[in-house]
């Protein structure tokens, strides 16, 4: 039952991201610049707080 919850939210999701990319898409690739943007801040926290502790938790 949960296997066929998780295809139709998969399906749900792939026909939202074609109706956008179709319909608008300007606004798609201001999504998806965001996304990375956000993956890249993620990944730049992560790597900074390594730095940390790395320096063995001095600022």
């Amino acid at each position: 039952m949960a296997v066929n919850a998780k295809k139709i939210a998969i399906y749900v999701l792939v026909v939202f991201v074609l109706y956008l990319i179709i319909t608008d898409p300007a606004k798609a690739a201001d999504y998806v610049q965001i996304g990375f943007e956000g993956i890249s801040d993620a990944a730049k926290a992560i790597g900074d707080f390594m730095t940390w502790v790395a320096n063995g938790g001095k600022s």
